[in-house]
């Protein structure tokens, strides 16, 4: 008679009390994970996926690999995870300004929520305006007072159109009531480097892109484009401080998977997400990235994603970015 060894008689005794789907999630994951960033290296989704992704390795038990695909607002890397098979093995860093590239653009193929397994909240990013030393505005006020003067001649960067520093450029337009030329960017280190030459005026930028030229002195920060200040940067004042209160544009970050992802994929992964993203090293790391940790499940995040999507449609719709249906 053939013997059969312990691990073979726990897996049968396993696979006996669970769902397929959860006897799949006891030896998830076999091999290693592709985390699709759709932004380029450098940027802040990328940053960040990188910190998870060292953190996560461990915790795993497998490489978690970042792949970057930019381009469109992040819709290419979007297309590419909705597409991919649902094993959980494809994975995709959702951003703020990929809701609102949805938003902007909704002939879009693809949907947060609709085409995506919610996974996780991961947290929050500070963004900051800064501006070019060069320019000679030491203030929101005075940046209004010289975009005034010159209506339709100063320039605001972003990282493509219906991304959050194009809405909040945007926005800036209508609450300052000013006329500024809107530069689009493949990503933040190329917009955060036309700053500093000059050929660019302002960027609403992710924290985590120019803390060190701030700094440095190579950019000058005005104000940070959220409810509180910057950790990393806690002398440079809110908007709210600087004479513009309500204009919180906190960019966040998330996890998703492919929509039908496996219920059972899905909580081992938001439970990896959370351990990792409050781990002491990753913390550390963080922190310098003005990053602001923030953890939802997958229920709230899909909440989350649905009211995030109620609140940028209508301050689309008010700058006149999209028409209403």
């Amino acid at each position: 008679m053939r013997l059969i060894d312990r691990r073979t008689m726990s897996l049968l005794s396993l696979s006996a009390v669970l769902s397929p789907a959860a006897l799949a999630a006891e030896t998830y994951p076999s091999r290693p994970i592709h985390l699709i960033v759709g932004f380029t290296a450098g940027a802040t989704s990328d940053v960040i996926a990188r910190i998870f992704a060292q953190a996560a390795d461990p915790l795993l038990g497998q490489q978690v690999v970042v792949e970057n695909k930019p381009g469109a607002g992040s819709s290419i890397a979007a297309e590419y995870v909705a597409h991919s098979t649902k094993d959980g093995y494809t994975l995709f860093v959702p951003a703020l300004s990929t809701l609102t590239d949805e938003i902007v653009n909704p002939s879009r193929s693809t949907r947060l929520g609709r085409d995506f397994s919610s996974i996780a909240l991961l947290g929050y990013i500070a963004i900051v305006l800064i501006v070019d030393p060069a320019a000679n505005v030491r203030s929101v006020s005075e940046l209004i007072a010289l975009a005034k003067s010159k209506p339709g001649r100063l320039s605001f960067a972003s990282v493509g159109a219906g991304t959050l520093p194009h809405l909040a450029g945007v926005l800036f337009e209508q609450r300052a009531g000013i006329q500024l030329l809107h530069v689009p960017y493949p990503g933040s280190p190329q917009a955060v480097t036309d700053v500093m030459a000059g050929r660019v005026t302002m960027f609403f930028a992710p924290a985590s892109s120019i803390i060190g030229q701030v700094e440095s002195g190579r950019v000058l920060a005005l104000a940070t484009a959220g409810a509180k200040r910057c950790s990393a940067l806690p002398k440079v004042p809110t908007m709210a401080e600087a004479g513009m209160p309500n204009f919180d544009t906190s960019l966040w970050l998330g996890l998703d998977g492919p929509a039908g992802l496996s219920r059972p994929v899905v909580e081992k992964l938001a439970g990896v997400a959370k351990t990792a993203m409050q781990a002491p090293q990753s913390a550390a790391a963080l922190v310098k990235q003005g990053y602001d940790s923030h953890y939802l499940g997958p229920s709230q995040f899909a909440a989350f994603i649905a009211s995030e999507r109620t609140r940028w449609t209508a301050v689309a719709h008010a700058a006149g970015l999209t028409s209403k249906t």
